[in-house]
């Protein structure tokens, strides 16, 4: 059986907080998805990034 779903979808605003490798973001329905994971080096780096600075920490209260 095959079942097809037409879907029109209006989108006026899309926040993503994070996307990260393994990430699926799906807009409407799908019969199936395929994951899909691509890494492009589009600034043409030829090493490694320099490591991080260190992070000042901040003390939160305890919760009530």
């Amino acid at each position: 059986m095959n079942l097809f779903v037409n879907q029109t979808i209006t989108i006026y605003q899309l926040k993503v907080q994070g996307i990260q490798n393994s990430s699926v973001m799906q807009i409407g329905s799908a019969g199936m998805i395929r994951p899909v994971s691509n890494l492009y080096n589009t600034g043409g780096y030829t090493g490694a990034a320099p490591p991080l600075a260190t992070l000042p920490t901040v003390e939160l209260p305890a919760p009530s």
